[in-house]
């Protein structure tokens, strides 16, 4: 089975629609796994969404394109990273 992704921005209390906290994607096909990406600037494993679906709602998940995540994850590299 061929393995897909879905990408997912991330929203708290604290962000708006124009700037999330951070992009969850999910893999899915012989298994799931998600990762998330933050202001840590690495993608690592995440339980954010799997504790969303179960009715945690600390965090808002929208699925986004592949093009939007890339967008939220180059913005958040330049707000975090200095000199650049």
């Amino acid at each position: 089975m061929a393995e897909e992704t879905t990408y997912y921005a991330i929203f708290d209390d604290y962000t708006s629609g124009a700037e999330p906290v951070g992009v969850l994607r999910r893999f899915t096909g012989g298994g799931r796994r998600d990762e998330s990406f933050g202001g840590d600037l690495e993608w690592k494993f995440s339980s954010l969404l799997h504790s969303a679906e179960r009715g945690d709602t600390e965090y808002d998940f929208i699925p986004i394109t592949e093009d939007e995540a890339s967008q939220i994850v180059t913005r958040i590299r330049a707000a975090t990273t200095p000199g650049e």
